[in-house]
């Protein structure tokens, strides 16, 4: 059993270890909110980032900290985690979204951290520990939100096709490029409302499991929300240019009018998702936004070489990550 003092030092290098991996969700997921609207050169990159990170952390006064309670409770069983499992499954995420941004593979930072609270829970308590319904509907969304943000695009696409079919292509462009700033900075809100959310939760989770907080209480310390806003919006700020080459370049060729239609479909899906309580990918839906809006032109203008391995990233992020985190666990084990 740890000392008050020691616990209180341990628990504070947690929370510095959850808001890197906060950091790290911005950065990585940076893509997600400027990819379409850096490739259709509405905004300059330098723009872009500073654009999203400030709806990202506007998400802040918007949303209901109901994804953070789903992280928070929803997924373990709270009275089975000790600091052991969050170090586990904070490090294994970290490892992840790194090696992923190093090969410019546009993974999802969620399900990294949910595949590591799994992982990590597992040597501690068994599969008793965890909250099956939580995982399930997690699990649900990995190809829930996708194929959301697919149809959404694409039938976006398809009523602002129908809708200018008597407008000039120079006229359309020039109307979208006004358009898409709305749209960016709906999905760069509904990214922040729902990304940051989990760091909260995890967050919350290590205060309730260390007594600083009461399991009973129905919201997070102050300082956790706007801890976890600031971090991914900072984060978004450094965002990685890789992953913004792959989303936003390599998947399909977008005009202003793609652009605004992926981003308005997977803004819609993330609001509805956040509003629901359920900590989705947003790297999954804006893929599957921007892939339904490239359909709708033809077949042939997705390259679906690069979206099949995206596809399998998806497939392996929460089984490679549980395993990483069950290594992360044993080794806390001998640091504290």
């Amino acid at each position: 059993m740890h000392t008050i003092q020691t616990a209180f030092w341990v628990v504070a290098l947690l929370v510095i270890l959850a808001l890197a991996f906060d950091f790290m969700n911005g950065f990585h997921d940076a893509a997600n909110s400027i990819a379409t609207v850096v490739s259709t050169g509405v905004l300059k990159p330098q723009q872009a980032v500073v654009f999203a990170a400030f709806f990202n952390f506007l998400a802040v006064f918007i949303f209901h900290l109901s994804v953070a309670a789903t992280v928070g409770k929803g997924i373990v069983d709270p009275s089975v985690i000790d600091l052991n499992v969050i170090f586990g499954a904070l490090v294994s995420a970290i490892i992840w979204n790194i090696l992923t941004w190093m090969y410019g593979i546009p993974s999802s930072s969620s399900h990294a951290l949910i595949g590591g609270l799994v992982g990590a829970t597992i040597p501690k308590a068994g599969l008793s520990g965890l909250v099956w319904a939580g995982i399930l509907k997690t699990v649900a969304f990995i190809f829930i939100s996708p194929l959301l943000g697919f149809l959404l695009g694409s039938l976006m696409m398809l009523i602002v096709a129908w809708t200018c079919r008597n407008v000039t292509l120079s006229k359309t462009d020039r109307w979208f490029r006004r358009l898409q700033l709305l749209s960016a900075g709906a999905y760069s809100l509904g990214h922040g409302g729902n990304d940051s959310q989990k760091t909260i939760g995890i967050i919350w989770l290590l205060l309730i499991v260390t007594g600083y907080t009461e399991v009973s209480a129905t919201t997070p310390p102050f300082w956790t929300i706007a801890g976890c806003y600031i971090a991914i919006a900072m984060g978004t700020m450094f965002g990685g240019w890789r992953i913004v080459k792959t989303m936003g370049q390599k998947l399909t060729k977008l005009k202003p009018v793609g652009g605004f239609c992926a981003e308005t479909g997977g803004a819609i899906t993330l609001f509805m998702a956040t509003a629901l309580g359920i900590p989705v990918s947003t790297t999954h839906t804006i893929t599957g936004a921007i892939i339904g809006v490239g359909s709708t032109q033809r077949a042939s203008a997705v390259r679906w070489g690069i979206a099949g391995n995206i596809v399998w990233a998806w497939i392996i992020t929460i089984p490679a990550t549980a395993l990483m985190s069950m290594a992360a666990y044993y080794l806390s084990l001998l640091i504290f």
